[in-house]
């Protein structure tokens, strides 16, 4: 994928004209890097935005050095990192390849001097850092006050969204991802996230494998956050 298509699938530069699009695209410097590879960790000086054009990267919080916590499972066309890019202020998560991953890498500077002269790529960052933060405090909402089983719905009909692959004249949705990264995703146990999924099998709602897990019935799925 080009640097120009890369940056059009990303919501933080919709409202770039072509132009400004070529424009940063000349910025941008490529990295390969491979599975298992630590991209930065927590604490490390935050000096560029990374965007994902093939592979998938985990943010993860480690909350003990056996535990860790999933914040986020990226892939072909998402970005991290602009926290960072904008303040200067140290990581504050683990980036680890969960997968060889092709990044497009932008300098923090570069990528200054480029919006201190576009008000329209500004305002883009400023809604997508709002949007994100909302999401964040949903997430300390939801655990509080919801259940696993309304958890566990809300992040699967977000992953469906976002990420699902549905083969065409099926209601199927597969999702790519382990039991322990969902549990990640859900602030909840591995054990706790088996037995639950256990339940939804028993009720034909999902269906898992290795590594990937097939939801089969998204429509009651989504009565249970209603």
């Amino acid at each position: 994928m080009s640097p120009i298509n890369l940056l059009k699938r990303i919501a933080l530069f919709e409202a770039l004209s072509v132009k400004d699009r070529e424009e940063l695209a000349k910025l941008l410097r490529r990295r390969t890097i491979q599975k298992g590879q630590i991209l930065f960790h927590k604490g490390d000086e935050g000096t560029a935005l990374f965007l994902i054009m093939s592979g998938r990267i985990s943010i993860v919080l480690k909350v003990r050095p056996e535990d860790e916590i999933t914040l986020s499972v990226l892939a072909d066309g998402d970005f991290f990192g602009e926290m960072a890019l904008l303040d200067g202020m140290p990581r504050s998560a683990d980036a680890v390849a969960k997968e060889d991953t092709d990044l497009y890498i932008l300098n923090r500077a570069d990528f200054i001097r480029f919006l201190m002269h576009n008000e329209h790529a500004m305002q883009a960052i400023l809604y997508t850092l709002s949007v994100r933060l909302r999401k964040t405090d949903d997430l300390l909402g939801e655990t509080a006050f919801l259940n696993i089983s309304s958890r566990l719905a809300k992040r699967l009909i977000e992953l469906a969204e976002s990420r699902g692959i549905r083969e065409e004249g099926s209601s199927h949705v597969e999702l790519e991802l382990t039991q322990k990264e969902l549990a990640s995703l859900v602030g909840v146990s591995r054990e706790s996230i088996n037995k639950e999924l256990k339940r939804w099998r028993d009720r034909d709602l999902v269906a898992t494998s290795r590594n990937h897990l097939i939801i089969t019935d998204l429509d009651t799925i989504r009565k249970r956050v209603r």
